[in-house]
């Protein structure tokens, strides 16, 4: 008998081979074979340029998004969702037979009706309704198609965020403007593909909401300052010359290619985009933040100061960002929610964004951008029919979360116009007619860009992921 030591001595490099190579050989092929033809093999053969322009599935109606999310959630039954019903119950409680096995976050479900907090009228040639206090959303009414039925999984704002802009509750999945510049490739090489940008006091879910998750990183979304340089470090330090920099970025992208040869790992390429993209931004980020080029009648329309941090200043940047070629510009208004006093939290916060809203519209249509541009607006749920009132908390005439049903709404790129879609309860706390979940808003959005969502998949951890995960239909009712 040999002794392990022996085994090992005698078993010399070249007799394994010589032995075993051909198995190693078989072992090989089946995988190359395997990786080749699993599903989604040809999704994960990308060029050597990750942002190259690509075609969707098939024709699209929009070329880019610009996606207002208002963060914390607007209550749709104070904006949107007239209910005179409310107003007639309030201060009793919802029947049981409407909120059994109702969950919420700060209030019983037995808790008292509370009526609209704002009077409602009828707009536009489509006779939508809205709230006294869209004063401007209402000039551009017949642009925008209004969904009153959505509902969602999640309850809270951080999972519902998340769920809303990833398909799924919890962080690690790619973004919808990932997904999409993943799918589409970029317009442009002197600004980011995918553009972030917030205008309140913090965003629960964070930077999960633009991420890009188990994709190339080159896919995620680039947040710009509200003040200042848009990017950190985007200004050359003192003593660094335009030479000097790009022999620099030469000898950089040049290690960086001979490691990318040889190990092979698409984040190489993120590393080597990332350094070529900040170079090119320092010529074309001071360009598209200079808002004095824009006309005066222009800025009065948004209700923008150049010079200030702002919603409006963000909407008029977006449409800058997708003249330039930006596919998709995300803008984060946070504040919304109105554990107290939602009618003063409404008011404030429709004051800062109602008006910019409506000039965003205008001015794409005017420009001739709103036919291929999708603009959507809402939050990640909605609000409830009762009351929030609590004394220990600090909150009175409230409202709690409400995934059950809230409004959003959309317009331009395919989407049909001067519709309102859905209906709710006469309590506004169910939808009863077209019930839209958040994977059919996700799913309509990739079909109006090009794309069919069960298709537009990613290999990873050995199975195919898409955005709208396992489900998903496309509302086609709402389409042009």
């Amino acid at each position: 008998m040999w002794t392990h030591e022996e085994i090992c001595l005698a078993v010399t490099r070249r007799h394994f081979l010589r032995e075993c190579g051909i198995g190693l050989g078989k072992i090989a092929l089946a995988s190359l074979l395997t990786d080749a033809f699993a599903p989604g093999a040809q999704a994960r053969q990308r060029p050597l340029n990750p942002l190259a322009p690509r075609q969707p599935h098939f024709k699209p109606k929009a070329k880019r998004v610009i996606h207002l999310f208002m963060a914390g959630a607007p209550s749709q039954l104070d904006l949107f969702d007239y209910k005179p019903e409310l107003a007639r119950y309030e201060g009793q409680p919802i029947p049981p037979s409407v909120i059994r096995g109702q969950r919420y976050a700060f209030i019983q479900p037995t808790a008292a009706c509370l009526g609209p907090r704002f009077q409602f009228a009828r707009h536009g040639q489509s006779g939508a309704e809205l709230s006294e206090v869209l004063p401007h959303l209402a000039t551009v009414v017949d642009d925008i198609c209004i969904i009153k039925s959505v509902k969602t999984d999640q309850f809270n704002h951080a999972p519902a965020q998340i769920f809303f802009n990833t398909g799924f509750a919890q962080p690690g999945r790619p973004s919808m403007g990932s997904w999409i510049v993943y799918g589409l490739g970029a317009e442009t090489q002197n600004l980011p593909a995918f553009i972030v940008m917030s205008t309140g006091s913090g965003i629960s879910g964070g930077a999960a909401n633009w991420s890009s998750g188990f994709l190339p990183s080159v896919y995620a979304g680039v947040r710009f300052r509200n003040q200042g340089d848009p990017i950190l470090n985007v200004s050359s330090p003192a003593g660094i010359d335009a030479k000097l920099q790009r022999d620099s970025l030469d000898l950089v992208s040049a290690l960086n290619r001979h490691n990318l040869q040889h190990i092979g790992d698409p984040e190489i390429l993120t590393r080597i985009e990332a350094y070529e993209m900040a170079y090119r931004l320092q010529t074309s980020a001071p360009e598209l933040m200079d808002l004095k080029s824009e006309s005066r009648q222009t800025l009065e329309m948004y209700g923008c100061d150049p010079d200030k941090p702002s919603f409006a200043r963000a909407c008029l940047l977006a449409r800058r960002m997708i003249e330039r070629g930006v596919r998709f510009v995300n803008i984060y208004h946070e504040g919304w929610d109105a554990h107290n006093d939602v009618a003063g939290n409404l008011r404030n916060n429709c004051a800062a964004t109602d008006r910019a809203t409506a000039a965003l519209i205008k001015d794409l249509k005017q420009r001739g951008l709103l036919e291929d541009t999708l603009v959507i607006w809402g939050g990640e749920f909605g609000r409830t029919p009762m009351v929030e009132s609590n004394p220990t908390r600090g909150t009175k005439l409230g409202r709690d979360h409400h995934p059950q049903a809230f409004t959003i709404w959309m317009a331009g790129g395919g989407i049909k116009p001067g519709i309102t879609y859905g209906a709710t309860d006469d309590l506004g706390f169910h939808p009863v007619q077209n019930p839209v979940h958040v994977h059919d808003i996700q799913a309509t959005i990739l079909h109006l860009l090009g794309f069919d969502h069960e298709r537009l998949t990613y290999h990873f951890a050995g199975r195919d992921y898409r955005l709208t995960d396992v489900h998903g239909r496309v509302v086609k009712d709402i389409l042009a």
